[in-house]
């Protein structure tokens, strides 16, 4: 669970990546998230160098001279002062930093995808994903498996999505496979469309059907959704036949299980308690 001190700098950074990117074109952007990426992964193989600019302890002015000695010249005026930033601010911990800065990327590649008008796409392509490495376990078994080098892993995932998803999908989705710091794809996944989500101030709810859920059913259930929980939410179909009838809904940790099978499973386990 991240801690006060990171989720504080976690809001700060995120408002500093606002304002240093307001005027940016969309290949500026995409440029300022890969070099985001890369000090992040800087950080990830550098012990020392992490826990010096991560310390809190350490002197303001000499963290944010040190980042300064080591990427002027290398990265973007923008990129330089973002990470600038990120250390000046007070983490729980150096690797929070590291994270922060590669969640810095990711959402500096979704204001991509909303500046182009693609983040609903985008949304809906990581969830279409999330699906295909649910229902292929070797597939996600692969793409996680740390013995194999990252060049290699990215590679397997562009041979499924290459020119088959919109690019910032394929950037964050081949971020997640090479990062060191992602626990796994899905649950990278899931972080990304929460942001997304999030960018649109908007919840995401996963909803599985036997049946494709018509465009009507899609938007009655978002106005259910939202009268429930009080906040607008983002609805994701996708059809699984194991649901047998009925829908299965995830929004965040909650599961709203109103299948047929959910409710045969239910019958069983009350049966076997007699």
């Amino acid at each position: 669970m991240i801690r006060a001190a990171s989720r504080h700098a976690t809001a700060e950074l995120r408002a500093q990546l606002d304002a240093e990117t307001a005027d940016l074109s969309s290949a500026d952007l995409t440029e300022v998230a890969q070099q985001l990426y890369s000090v992040a992964g800087l950080l990830a193989g550098a012990p020392r160098l992490r826990r010096i600019v991560g310390d809190p302890s350490t002197a303001e002015e000499s963290r944010t001279q040190l980042v300064g000695q080591l990427l002027e010249g290398k990265v973007r005026p923008a990129t330089l002062n973002i990470v600038k930033g990120a250390v000046a601010l007070r983490w729980s911990s150096p690797w929070d930093l590291t994270d922060g800065l590669e969640q810095g990327g990711d959402d500096v590649l979704l204001r991509v995808a909303e500046l182009g008008g693609k983040l609903d796409d985008v949304e809906d392509e990581l969830f279409r994903f999330e699906r295909i490495l649910d229902g292929e376990a070797e597939l996600a078994t692969l793409l996680d498996e740390v013995s194999v080098p990252p060049e290699r892993r990215t590679a397997l995932l562009r041979d499924v999505v290459f020119g088959r998803v919109h690019p910032v999908t394929q950037a964050l989705l081949e971020h997640a496979v090479g990062s060191s710091r992602k626990r796994s794809v899905e649950n990278a996944i899931d972080d990304l469309l929460q942001a997304a989500a999030a960018r649109r101030e908007r919840s995401i709810a996963r909803v599985l059907s036997a049946v494709p859920v018509t465009a009507p059913q899609e938007q009655r259930l978002e106005q259910v959704l939202a009268g429930i929980y009080g906040r607008p939410i983002s609805v994701r179909t996708a059809v699984d036949p194991s649901v047998r009838g009925g829908l299965v809904i995830r929004i965040g940790d909650e599961l709203i299980d109103g299948s047929v099978a959910g409710r045969f499973t239910a019958a069983r386990t009350a049966l076997a308690g007699q």
